[in-house]
């Protein structure tokens, strides 16, 4: 467990060894969410990052059909 402090601009900083093991980037997106007295913070990936993550699945048969005339 790592202690950090809330600065005088309700800044915190992520310990070194978070980032690195994360491999949290500066200007990279995090969630935060309350739950009771927690603060849960989640790592946000870009959604290109799920690219290919199920390379065997077949798509074509769970979309729907556009009929829609354009």
């Amino acid at each position: 467990m790592t202690l950090t402090t809330v600065s005088s601009k309700y800044q915190i900083v992520i310990p070194r060894e978070i980032r690195e093991n994360l491999k949290i980037k500066p200007g990279q997106k995090l969630q935060m969410i309350q739950i009771g007295r927690r603060i849960e913070i989640i790592l946000l990936e870009p959604i290109e990052a799920a690219r290919g993550i199920f390379p065997h699945l077949n798509v074509t048969d769970y979309r729907e059909q556009d009929d829609r005339e354009i």
